[in-house]
């Protein structure tokens, strides 16, 4: 047994790096804020990490979902606020055997509204030959077939960021890597991450924002008039997309582990207010009871308290980030062991 887990449990939860979580909170509204705030702040953390590490390129993967638009909206207000070409993005497509329509449409339409160049590199071919070359048959859809595709998508980016002196912009968000829900050593890893202070709520929350009003005229960062009009309707249609990493044709994430706005409340009130399995579930209940139902916020409270501990290691090996509320998921400000036994939560 860990160490840390020892000395929590046999203190009664007094002493060790456990004992941090809060306790005798109430259970709130989890993640208030203003979308332009949230915006503005990862703005200025990434012009600041740019700044302070010499770099003037960034290579991003963009895929036609929500994270990865949002990075691209940073992305582009950071290099403004540096006064930065926008040829200093470099933003790859790159489909591969899930990848719809819909999503590559949109990224291309994102991409040209906001000004910035995008190659598209079909990933099809080498994912095709890797798993010919590991012994697999290219047609079972089982981890390796899902996982070698965003392997190869990182990989790609990697070397692309090598051969232009730029960084990789990590577009997975909070609330994925609260679950661990991204590939290990895929779309887990970048060189820094954009969005790993923000839950998956108010990425979309923070896109709406940036389409409406983009879309009304006013203007975010000084965007132009006709490509910001092209930008907010893409990213709209992506705002209503399903949420799917698309490795398998139709897939949809919230079918899998529940939908994100109950993930989000239990992560807010877990690591932050230090609610327990049943005053989680409780307060989950009354708040969205009537939404969900109880047997769905029942599942994915499962869900989540399981995959928080059990996808810790993902969190122990990340890339630095920017903190946008009072706590993130780096080693620093939250940390859990993840052998530990989901059952005394």
């Amino acid at each position: 047994m860990d160490k840390r887990l020892k000395e929590f449990l046999k203190s009664g939860g007094t002493l060790g790096s456990l004992a941090r979580l809060p306790k005798g909170r109430k259970a709130s509204a989890p993640f208030p804020c203003d979308p332009a705030k949230v915006y503005a702040k990862q703005v200025d953390g990434l012009a600041l990490r740019l700044k302070r590490i010499g770099v003037k390129d960034v290579v991003i993967g963009v895929s036609g979902g929500l994270d990865s638009a949002l990075v691209l909206l940073v992305a582009v207000g950071a290099f403004k606020k540096l006064s930065l070409p926008l040829s200093g993005i470099h933003a790859y497509t790159m489909p591969g055997f899930g990848t719809s329509k819909r999503t590559k449409t949109n990224a291309d339409l994102l991409c040209e509204g906001l000004g910035v160049k995008m190659e598209t590199i079909s990933i099809a071919k080498s994912v095709k030959q890797h798993l010919k070359d590991i012994g697999h048959d290219g047609k079972t859809p089982d981890a390796a077939y899902e996982n070698s595709q965003a392997r190869m998508r990182t990989l790609i980016l990697m070397d692309k960021a090598n051969m232009v002196g730029g960084i990789v912009l990590g577009t997975g968000d909070m609330s994925e890597i609260a679950l661990g829900w991204c590939t290990y050593n895929g779309d887990h890893m970048s060189m820094f991450g954009v969005n790993s202070g923000v839950p998956k709520t108010i990425v979309r929350k923070v896109c709406k924002w940036w389409a409406e009003e983009s879309g009304q005229g006013s203007g975010v960062r000084g965007q132009c008039g006709a490509g910001r009009r092209k930008a907010a309707k893409a990213l709209l249609d992506i705002v209503a997309t399903p949420v799917s990493p698309e490795l398998v044709k139709g897939q949809v994430t919230e079918d899998k582990i529940g939908p994100y706005e109950l993930h989000d409340f239990f992560i807010w009130n877990f690591c932050k207010n230090g609610l327990g399995r049943k005053a989680l579930y409780d307060a989950a209940a009354k708040r969205y009871g009537k939404t969900f139902g109880l047997d769905l916020i029942g599942r994915t409270l499962d869900t989540f308290l399981y995959r928080l501990v059990s996808q810790a290691f993902k969190r122990n090996c990340a890339p630095d980030g920017i903190r946008i509320f009072s706590f993130d998921f780096s080693k620093e400000s939250w940390s859990i062991p993840s052998d530990m036994p989901t059952g005394i939560l």
